[in-house]
């Protein structure tokens, strides 16, 4: 798992390729905690070159979601997200939570 970090004015986009599984969400977690420790709490998660995401990263992005929503102070949308991923979210519930966009520009733009 492979994540780059683009800071613009109004949000951050974290762009996330490879597999995340359990041995690779705490790396997530951490990209994803350096983010709002820096007090950024709108972040779009740019699914694009994601091949699998196993609970444990689904784990850490509903972490990062309650951080992000505690106080009003932002929230995490998801750009990009492959066909099998967003099943996947469906299956947990998770589709609820997140707003997903078709591409990170558009995620962008509902900042």
């Amino acid at each position: 798992m492979e994540t780059t970090h683009k800071e613009f004015k109004h949000c951050d986009v974290i762009a996330v390729t490879g597999r995340v599984d359990s041995s690779t969400a705490p790396k997530l977690s951490a990209a994803l905690d350096k983010i709002t420790d820096n007090g950024r709490f709108k972040i779009v998660v740019d699914m694009g070159g994601l091949e699998y995401m196993s609970s444990a990263g689904f784990r850490a992005l509903l972490s990062t979601q309650r951080n992000c929503k505690r106080y009003n102070r932002g929230e995490v949308v998801l750009a990009a997200v492959p066909r099998q991923i967003r099943e996947a979210l469906e299956l947990a519930g998770f589709t609820e939570l997140f707003k997903t966009f078709d591409d990170d520009l558009a995620a962008v733009g509902s900042f």
